[in-house]
């Protein structure tokens, strides 16, 4: 192929250039980009000009680079796991999380004592600053290698009286029989929302580039509808989806 006549940096016309052979078809999703040396040799540009319009399509999710074997384009396979955000109680009065496999703990729960911020505090009701526990898990689907960040935040005054007060690394199932037999009639709100990672959970996560996070916030209400703890939870959204049970009131 001979030189590319667009407007633009050189990178981006380059860029450009390999978008649309991914679009015609030319490289379909999961194969292999030519080498570095042959898009030198395909667009009659320098090596850090192919490695800027690389980057640049990497930015955009389009392709991933896999250390020493090159540059891919990134497949749109189906999710690897299904996460079932169902809960259900049985006739004894205990509550269950059904999430559509079984994950391991990476590692031991991990529980701290913080504050709200900007963003738990008003879903909990209170204002920035109030005393919280924290447990955090590090989940792994041992099938497919799909992690999950689950967060567990309780007020003091949800805690206090119960045996979350010594124990706030309690699973989830287990916070909602406590609550209950405290005399609560439970409620959930759950809001699901795509955003691009911190570094952190890239990290945790294990992600590649450019690829975005589905993060979920359930609040727990109940008596008075008043709001009892906060859960989040944060997958892949490319590896990982979400699935509700849904039925009329």
């Amino acid at each position: 192929m001979g030189e590319i006549q667009r407007p633009g940096a050189l990178y981006q016309q380059v860029a450009a250039a390999i978008r649309d052979a991914i679009s015609a078809g030319e490289f379909p999703p999961g194969s292999p980009l030519p080498s570095e040396a042959q898009l030198i040799d395909r667009y009659a540009v320098s090596r850090p000009t192919v490695r800027n319009a690389i980057a640049a399509l990497r930015s955009e999710g389009l392709i991933e680079v896999r250390h020493g074997k090159g540059s891919f384009v990134r497949a749109s396979a189906a999710p690897a796991v299904t996460i079932e955000r169902n809960i259900t109680r049985n006739g004894s009065g205990r509550f269950s999380i059904h999430t559509g496999t079984v994950w391991d703990h990476e590692q031991e729960p991990a529980v701290y004592r913080t504050k709200t911020t900007a963003l738990t505090g008003p879903l909990l009701q209170l204002g920035e600053g109030e005393a919280l526990f924290g447990c955090d898990r590090l989940l792994v689907d041992p099938g497919t290698q799909t992690r999950l960040l689950h967060r567990t935040l309780t007020p003091y005054a949800t805690a206090e009286g119960t045996p979350l007060a010594d124990a706030p690394d309690t699973e989830p199932a287990e916070i909602y029989t406590m609550l209950t037999k405290a005399g609560h009639k439970l409620w959930w709100r759950e809001t699901v929302r795509a955003r691009m990672p911190l570094p952190d959970e890239r990290t945790a996560l294990e992600l590649p580039d450019a690829t975005p996070i589905v993060h979920t916030l359930r609040v727990t209400h109940g008596a008075d509808d008043a709001p009892l703890i906060l859960e989040e939870l944060r997958a892949s959204g490319d590896l990982a989806q979400l699935s509700f049970r849904i039925k009329a009131d």
